[in-house]
């Protein structure tokens, strides 16, 4: 008998579900409705606002008495203890930084230093650089850039890597890239028509079929991952212990701790032809 009342149950809530019409509408968390911004370590209260008792009262002075409002608010407040260290300022950035293909600020940012980085564990010059837009999870915010911000940017698990391949190689990545959909390049200099590539520059030469470059890149890309195979005839392959947000969280306090920003220009890498 409890069985089938459930079950009763459960049918009826879906006709009622299956009934309705449901919509959703995006709303920026840019303080327009209540004052609240994105908090920081040492500014919960001015951000997020207070619980009284069980009222929130939110940064503008707007108080909440009833409703989901009231408890909701309750558990973020509650949960900012937990996320103190996230919420560390690490960094500055001036300005934003979106992520959008084919090039971008971060995306050029983002694939220079894992080449850097990979030059560096490798010992051996790295002179061309893949890895996926899919990568980069949330942009870099304008102004103080939080632990947060970064960790919530490269949350993957991706070793760096090294690789090297002939050229022929790298052009048919770059061919696929074009046919397909671009992803963040280092080290090269591209030209695309018609979803075909119609040149491709390293050093600013054209690239070499028979001659071997270094390659920087990450273990999500070596055999498959969004499509990409980067490891197929490769002549050599380095996996190094470290993770994408090992590399990059060290350069983000790196700068901070030599009093330079998060700041990055695009450089014309890639250029679509309509």
């Amino acid at each position: 008998m409890k069985k089938t009342v459930i079950s009763f149950i459960m049918a009826c809530s879906c006709l009622c579900m299956a009934a309705q019409d449901f919509s959703w509408t995006v709303v920026p968390v840019d303080g327009s409705r209540t004052g609240v911004v994105a908090s920081n370590a040492d500014n919960v209260q001015e951000a997020m606002g207070r619980m009284k008792g069980k009222k929130y009262i939110a940064p503008n002075g707007k108080k909440f008495k009833k409703g989901v409002t009231p408890k909701v608010a309750a558990l973020l407040l509650d949960a900012q203890k937990d996320m103190y260290d996230l919420k560390q300022v690490v960094a500055y950035s001036p300005k934003a930084m979106v992520r959008q293909g084919p090039e971008c600020e971060l995306s050029d940012w983002f694939i220079d230093e894992l080449m850097r980085a990979a030059q560096e564990k490798s010992g051996r010059k790295v002179d061309f650089g893949i890895t996926n837009f899919g990568g980069i999870r949330v942009d870099m915010p304008q102004g103080d850039v939080l632990l947060d911000d970064i960790v919530s940017m490269f949350p993957f698990k991706n070793n760096l890597c090294y690789l090297e391949l002939k050229g022929k190689d790298i052009r048919a990545i770059l061919e696929q890239l074009a046919a397909t959909s671009w992803q963040c390049v280092g080290g090269a200099r591209c030209v695309v028509k018609d979803k075909k590539l119609v040149s491709a520059e390293i050093d600013g030469k054209p690239i070499d079929d028979e001659k071997v470059y270094g390659v920087a890149t990450i273990s999500f890309l070596l055999n498959g991952g969004d499509g990409i195979s980067v490891a197929k005839n490769a002549l050599e392959l380095k996996i190094f212990d470290e993770m994408i947000i090992d590399v990059m969280l060290p350069y983000v306090k790196r700068l901070t701790a030599e009093g330079k920003y998060i700041e990055y220009q695009t450089d014309g890498r890639i250029k679509y032809i309509d």
